[in-house]
């Protein structure tokens, strides 16, 4: 599962020696910590679920094996909208028919975005779990159709009753349940829960699924370690340009209605080489130009001919304020990318609006023809009382 020559360096420890140190002085001491002690009921005092909160924080990768024993790590799971089984309820299935024990079961895997597609069925021994609407959550392994929980390994009927009818029909059966789940945290921290430890022992891996048919849990572990790890669906935005039209340099501020162009440059870890390689194949990425809420969203396209630049070209709107550029691309299973970048929108100056406006030739037109007809009043009022003047004096005569 994991390699010296894959650059790690490996620490053992028994869960209740006390030490190295997990954490100390809020500093985490390792950058991923794997706990396969599932069946433990007594951790030394550094392994808690609340430190292993705190690891999550600090950016440090966890891998957590359950068990179907009421350990502190169940608790820890809870933390995660993660819902387990009443104590002594592991998955049982009795198909496919077979020489195992129905607690031994084979699962297909579906490809999704962590595991790789063409991974044969694996092996699964171990307490499944129900995940919540938690969008943070990322199943990786579900449980066949067939299979349910059952208290077959000391469990009491009735608990698991009650926590079926608390939780709805069907709530410990079926694929609905969970047995390989990872969680990432808004820092992009990661941590995955595993139903069994058994899915990573060199026993499920050398076991043959059918005569002629390896098993898939050697590639399996692989993966679900790779992405716990950061090696795999790693991303990162390197930088954000903004500019008018026509124009390089970012300005000051812009103007309303203004044409600019919004670039941004994104790279995928490449873990064999450990370099950061500009990755062009986002095809749902959006920008937001917002001032408390969106006033405009549009699709960050693209760029065919400079491969992990994206672009979109856009108006700013009629309105000034202080407007910011937002980025908030989040899905399961890939590192979150975000930013945001602060710009003023300012109103045309005074000399920078047309001097006349088509839309305004109505008021034109009104002003224009009140001042001829006030010009034609006056000149007709003084040149009647002109001609006044010139009867009374005639008369007088």
């Amino acid at each position: 599962m994991i390699t010296l020559e894959q650059g790690y360096e490996l620490t053992f420890r028994a869960p209740k020696a006390e030490g190295p140190l997990v954490i100390e002085h809020d500093v985490p001491n390792f950058a991923h910590v794997i706990l396969l002690a599932s069946e433990t009921k007594n951790f030394a005092k550094d392994i808690t679920p609340q430190s292993f909160v705190q690891l999550l924080g600090k950016k440090t990768n966890l891998i957590i094996a359950l068990s179907s024993k009421q350990t502190p790590m169940s608790s820890l799971a809870a933390e995660f909208s993660l819902t387990l089984p009443p104590p002594g309820t592991p998955l049982v299935s009795y198909f496919p028919e077979r020489e195992e024990s129905p607690q031994v079961i084979p699962v297909s895997v579906q490809a999704n975005s962590i595991v790789s597609s063409n991974i044969n069925p694996v092996w699964f021994s171990g307490v499944p779990h129900s995940i919540g609407n938690n969008p943070m959550i990322v199943p990786i392994l579900r449980a066949p159709e067939e299979s349910f929980a059952s208290e077959t390994d000391g469990g009491s009927p009735d608990s698991l009753v009650d926590a079926a009818e608390r939780g709805g029909e069907g709530l410990w059966a079926g694929s609905r349940l969970s047995l390989v789940t990872g969680f990432q945290t808004l820092d992009n921290s990661r941590v995955t829960f595993v139903g069994g430890v058994n899915v990573f022992s060199d026993e499920f891996a050398q076991k043959e699924i059918s005569k002629g048919l390896p098993s898939g849990n050697a590639a399996f572990a692989r993966d679900v370690v790779a992405w716990t790890f950061q090696e795999t669906n790693v991303f990162r935005i390197e930088s954000t340009t903004h500019h008018r039209v026509n124009a390089t340099e970012p300005p000051e501020q812009y103007t309303t209605n203004d044409r600019l162009v919004y670039n941004a440059y994104i790279s995928k870890y490449d873990s064999k080489t450990s370099t950061w390689v500009p990755y062009p194949e986002i095809r749902d990425l959006q920008l937001e130009f917002t001032m408390l809420d969106p006033h405009l969203r549009t699709a960050l396209l693209p760029v065919s001919s400079n491969p992990g630049k994206y672009s979109a070209t856009f108006r700013v709107p009629d309105r000034h304020g202080v407007f910011k550029f937002v980025i908030n691309y989040k899905r399961k299973g890939l590192t979150y990318l975000t930013s945001s970048m602060t710009v003023p929108v300012v109103p045309p100056r005074h000399d920078g609006y047309p001097r006349f406006l088509s839309a305004a030739w109505p008021y034109y037109t009104g002003a224009i023809s009140t001042s001829i007809a006030f010009f034609l009043f006056s000149a007709l009022w003084l040149a009647g009382d002109s001609r006044e003047k010139k009867a009374k004096g005639h008369k007088a005569e």
